[in-house]
């Protein structure tokens, strides 16, 4: 049953972790970063990083994998969102 419950964690941390690709298929569907909070973003990232450290550190890949992806997704994010910045008037 552990196993099984791992197993579930483990994919649904995979699909938390690229599910901010939404958010930026959204930044280019309307070419506007307007509502998105760049910070919000950065304080996601930071904690993904850590996280990321520890499973380096702990030789976990249950938490090396999703938060690599993670921190992976949400700095493109960011990178999207200054993109299209840029473009927007205030």
């Amino acid at each position: 049953m552990e196993s099984t419950f791992a197993l579930m964690a483990a994919t649904w941390a995979i699909a938390m972790a690229l599910s901010p690709a939404l958010q930026i298929r959204r930044i280019v569907e309307l070419k506007s970063a307007r509502g998105v909070s760049i910070a919000y973003f950065l304080v996601l990232l930071v904690g993904f990083v850590l996280w990321l450290a520890y499973g380096l550190a702990a030789d976990n890949f249950a938490l090396i994998v999703p938060n690599a992806l993670a921190a992976i997704v949400s700095t493109a994010t960011i990178a999207v969102a200054m993109h299209y910045r840029t473009g927007d008037t205030a």
